[in-house]
């Protein structure tokens, strides 16, 4: 008996145990911890306010873009001199308005308040969009990835068979972009250079904010337009630089022209003295000739007058 109590009793405080550990919360209290977002999923809200829609207001706000965004643009209106309840807005996209953006836009406190979210996933959806309220006034956002930097007016030269090396870059203060990408131009085409494909033709380096193309065994055919492009997640940046590729008599040219001018110049010099020595010469055996004429005249004159005494006598 006294082991069947024991048993009974330690099977009584196996089941409340049991019992008491159903109720026991094995999650960590707190509230749902969401996923974190992505910081480039994230963009303030860009506001701009202009006042007198009377006058035909304008602003333009470029914004560098790098990364696909929920972008919120949003524009604030004051200054209705009318003061009338509501407006009409609506949204453009590179001059053409976005289709269902066309709103009745109430007056809150005198201010009208236009708003939208664009999706920006893409180099296509890059662009100059516009806020505009009744007809006149309104705010561009110009979304771009960031720029080239200044580029090169004057071609870069180099002979035949021998090398060039192209440089782009971008400005300091901005980000270095994914990659760089380089094309050739082919009329209205651009043609992507692959270094892989030529390696005795082309080899493409990076540093930092700045790439360099360099072009071996130089030909006539390589002259033209390259172009670089900076490589974004949302787009990319354009920039070219001209290639021309001369022979080694090139320099030389205006020096042989200048040597002809001189040339032709001096012939023609010797050729205008030769002809008027020539002249001078006739000239003066002409007036020998008069000279030796003159005397013979006069004795021919004499020998007549004397004949004509001698008859007369």
């Amino acid at each position: 008996m006294i082991m069947s109590a024991s048993w009974m009793q330690l099977c009584f405080q196996i089941l409340l145990l049991f019992v008491s550990c159903r109720h026991i919360n094995t999650k960590t209290p707190g509230p749902t911890l969401l996923p974190p977002v992505p910081m480039s999923a994230l963009r303030s809200v860009r506001k701009l306010v202009l006042k007198a829609l009377d006058t035909g207001d304008s602003h333009t706000e470029k914004v560098e873009l790098l990364n696909p965004v929920n972008l919120s643009l949003e524009c604030t209106l004051a200054g209705n001199h009318n003061k009338l309840p509501n407006i009409t807005g609506f949204w453009k996209k590179d001059g053409r308005e976005i289709e269902n953006s066309r709103l009745t836009v109430q007056s809150e406190n005198e201010l009208y308040h236009l708003k939208r979210v664009f999706n920006i996933d893409g180099e296509e959806n890059l662009g100059n969009y516009s806020c505009v309220f009744g007809n006149e006034t309104k705010i561009d956002f110009v979304l771009a990835v960031p720029q080239i930097g200044e580029e090169r007016d004057k071609p870069i030269v180099s002979y035949l068979g021998d090398s060039a090396v192209l440089t782009c870059k971008m400005d300091k203060p901005k980000p270095e972009p994914t990659t760089w990408n380089w094309y050739k131009a082919n009329g209205t085409n651009k043609e992507q250079i692959s270094p892989a494909a030529e390696p005795h033709r082309y080899k493409i380096k990076y540093k930092e904010r700045e790439t360099f193309l360099l072009v071996y065994n130089l030909t006539e055919a390589d002259s033209g337009l390259y172009y670089c492009s900076a490589v974004y997640p949302v787009g990319t940046s354009m920039g070219h630089v001209e290639l021309k590729v001369i022979t080694i008599y090139e320099p030389l040219k205006p020096f042989i022209a200048i040597l002809a001018e001189v040339t032709i110049l001096v012939i023609a010099i010797l050729i205008y003295e030769k002809s008027r020595s020539k002249k001078n010469s006739t000239a003066g055996n002409e007036m020998n000739d008069l000279t030796n004429t003159q005397p013979q005249e006069e004795n021919d004159a004499s020998e007549r007058s004397s004949s004509m005494r001698q008859r007369k006598v």
